[in-house]
């Protein structure tokens, strides 16, 4: 039996969007204005948004069959739902995802999740709608997920928080982002082997971002028993389920830890590094201190050197790396 579908997100064409825009208008949907689509149009259990970056959102208890007879078929020309599995069959695997929240985010901490996924827990997961944390605009609605996540049978996982005083620390002694990202997923393999009794069948690899250039830099920082499985880094892993979920238990981990920190602070701390972060972090360091500051935030940000109201050093023009070649 078809898992309950009740939303399904994917990108579209200009020719794709104005050939779905005359079907729902030949088909009786009834169009509205929404900021930032191209069209927005509703009828009985469904909606449709297309957005002008050209994501699509189809949501309701129709969509399934809108995927179906509709989208695929007549839009897409393809067919993937219900056949994903035949496509790739590595998709019911039994597997790790691993993925990060707050690398981007001034303040609150670095926040690294695992997910053992098996046949069992995908099936559960894609009936659940779990899907990349940054195509979910709601933290309520993330926290939802972060708990069906937490309560699937057969789901493993591991969150590692790297508090704000952890984090400069260790910046400081490793010197580079990249590599503090690699202790931390090489920490959150470790600790999901640790609970390799908790697994049936045995995961098969472990996939992560390709968060820096050389792959090396995750790899040399694998412990001992992280070395035992295979290491996948890729771009763009959200697509994967496994790493999805990893998403979605770091996001839900760092919002809670940074309402925390905010709460605790006596005001709200903006999420990432924008003007309005600027503003809060120079109030805070005119009430608090740097050593306060460096408790709730990550000081090798430029942030943490214009709240001080100290020179920033000039930015280097990034420039691709040249191969050598021998003589």
């Amino acid at each position: 039996m078809a898992a309950p579908l009740t939303t399904h997100t994917c990108s579209l064409t200009p020719n794709q969007a104005a050939a779905l825009e005359r079907w729902l208008r030949g088909h009786g949907f009834l169009f509205r204005e929404v900021p930032y689509t191209r069209f927005a149009a509703q009828k009985d259990k469904l909606s449709v948004a297309c957005y002008t970056s050209g994501k699509l959102v189809v949501q309701g208890k129709e969509t399934r069959e809108f995927i179906e007879f509709t989208l695929e078929p007549e839009i897409l020309k393809e067919v993937r739902l219900g056949y994903e599995d035949v496509l790739d069959p590595t998709l019911r695997q039994p597997r790790f995802g691993v993925d990060e929240s707050g690398k981007g985010d001034f303040f609150g901490p670095l926040c690294v999740a695992g997910v053992y996924v098996n046949a069992a827990v995908v099936d559960a997961f894609r009936e659940a709608g779990v899907q990349d944390s940054k195509k979910i605009g709601s933290e309520k609605r993330i926290a939802e997920l972060a708990e069906v996540i937490r309560n699937t049978p057969g789901c493993v996982y591991t969150v590692v928080p790297i508090g704000n005083e952890a984090y400069n620390r260790l910046y400081r002694t490793m010197g580079s982002v990249n590599r503090l990202l690699a202790w931390g997923h090489a920490r959150v393999i470790e600790n999901l082997m640790l609970q390799r009794h908790r697994m049936k069948p045995l995961p098969e690899r472990a996939i992560s971002d390709q968060f820096a250039a050389d792959k090396a830099t995750v790899a040399k920082s694998l412990m001992s028993l992280g070395r035992e499985i295979e290491l996948v880094q890729r771009h763009k892993a959200e697509s994967d389920l496994a790493v999805a979920a990893a998403s979605i238990l770091a996001r839900d981990e760092f919002v809670t830890r940074l309402r925390k920190l905010g709460a605790d602070a006596g005001l709200t701390l903006p999420k990432g590094a924008s003007k309005q972060v600027d503003e809060a972090a120079r109030a805070f360091f005119k009430q608090h201190g740097v050593e306060a500051l460096g408790r709730i935030a990550k000081m090798h940000f430029r942030t943490a050197l214009r709240a001080q109201g100290l020179p920033e050093p000039p930015k280097q023009e990034w420039r691709k790396p040249t191969r050598k070649h021998a003589a």
